[in-house]
């Protein structure tokens, strides 16, 4: 991972600290810090920054990652194959929904990737967060869920969160059972959909490096890109 350096709140707030050094560096995207406040989270997703959870030596740390390339979904690119379109014509097999479920979401999550990095800290931080409510400030915990209506059984979702009219992904599942092949896909899809209905303009859904996200229709944006895009829509 290379050389890491200890993030503050105040070099968030000092505009030469973060556009003189962290947003132009071509050789640091990784920071560290043991302030797992929602205040701190927040400041660091609204300066673009997606932030993960590791241990070392039985410490554990939030670390913010400012990527060097994001994968990012204009919803007029959205591609939905032919499987997915077959799913869409049956809506009866399944429901979708949006903050209906969370803790069964952070739940799957941690069940389903078994070295996870939403570790009991973070864990307990996002949990936090869904009950976040703070009119001054602009940012929202977001849960997606796809249910079967069959069995009621939650088959796939994720979470993320809204600022401004920006979504940004951070874990997803999809069950690994044979019956329920594409739902994964059926669940961004339905997602992008929601997305675009209400009015949000881009989907950040981070690393580029999944071949779905391209598959589905995202772009790959440089650093430097795809900050011009994040700053102007949060800053509306």
């Amino acid at each position: 991972m290379g050389e890491i350096y200890y993030i503050t709140p105040n070099d968030l707030i000092n505009p030469n600290t973060l556009f003189q050094l962290i947003y132009p560096s071509e050789t640091l995207n990784y920071y560290f810090s043991d302030d797992f406040s929602e205040s701190f989270y927040i400041q660091l997703a609204q300066a673009g920054f997606i932030s993960v959870s590791y241990t070392e030596d039985d410490i554990q740390y939030l670390l913010p990652e400012m990527q060097f390339e994001y994968a990012v979904l204009d919803f007029a690119n959205l591609h939905i194959s032919k499987k997915v379109h077959k799913l869409l014509k049956n809506p009866e097999l399944y429901s979708f929904s949006i903050n209906k479920h969370p803790y069964k979401v952070l739940e799957k999550l941690n069940s389903y990737h078994k070295e996870s990095w939403i570790e009991k800290e973070y864990l307990e931080l996002l949990k936090r967060l869904i009950d976040f409510k703070d009119t001054t400030v602009d940012f929202q915990l977001i849960s997606c869920e796809l249910i079967c209506n069959e069995t009621g059984i939650l088959i796939s979702g994720e979470i993320g969160y809204k600022i401004g009219t920006t979504y940004t992904s951070l874990s997803g599942f999809t069950t690994k059972e044979k019956k329920y092949n594409n739902y994964g896909k059926l669940q961004l899809t339905l997602l992008s959909q929601y997305l675009e209905k209400n009015n949000y303009s881009f989907w950040n859904m981070g690393h580029p490096y999944m071949q779905y996200k391209l598959e589905i229709g995202a772009i790959v944006l440089k650093r430097k890109d795809f900050l011009k895009r994040w700053l102007k829509e949060i800053d509306q």
